[in-house]
């Protein structure tokens, strides 16, 4: 893929951050796009206020059929660390994680029956938004009812969003009020 042609793959990305300044249009907004640009069935993103370990959640699904996870307010982060080997991952401030098929995934990457129960979802891109090392969000696109092989130019775009929506993640997290 030419540079040339992922600009004009991610041009619905570049659009959503030219014209939003504050975060929560700008995620509302970038969720579809996400979606659209990866051909994903439902996007989530969870903003976290690190320190208090509280979380707000974001979401946006191609079809009412498939489970929504947004929140309208911040809440109690639960302790997923200690059933989700992904969300542990991200809290150490890992690399995000590309799940190919949620059935066949080894136990050191995932918990099976924690995905089924909780997201339903059989492949999944568990991105972590980081900075110095701290877990201030998780970007989820995902797909349901088959596998999906992530191409590297499927890696490429999460690695752009991560980075351009990181500030406006950060800033929500310090800056929104409970």
């Amino acid at each position: 893929m030419t540079l040339s042609d992922f600009a004009q793959l991610t041009a619905p990305l570049d659009a959503v951050f030219a014209s939003h300044d504050e975060p929560e249009e700008l995620f509302e907004a970038l969720l579809p796009a996400v979606c659209e640009v990866l051909q994903t069935d439902r996007c989530f993103l969870m903003v976290r206020q690190p320190a208090t370990r509280l979380s707000r959640i974001f979401c946006w699904r191609r079809s009412p059929e498939f489970p929504d996870f947004a929140t309208d307010h911040w809440e109690i982060e639960q302790s997923w660390e200690d059933d989700d080997p992904m969300f542990a991952a991200a809290l150490r401030a890992a690399p995000s994680i590309f799940v190919e098929d949620v059935e066949t995934a080894g136990a050191d990457v995932l918990n099976v029956e924690f995905e089924r129960a909780n997201f339903g979802h059989r492949a999944l891109i568990h991105a972590h938004i980081c900075q110095d090392g701290t877990l201030h969000g998780i970007l989820q696109p995902c797909i349901f009812g088959q596998p999906r092989i992530w191409s590297d130019r499927d890696r490429q775009v999460v690695a752009q969003v991560i980075e351009q929506v990181r500030p406006f993640v950060v800033r929500y997290g310090e800056t929104a009020s409970l």
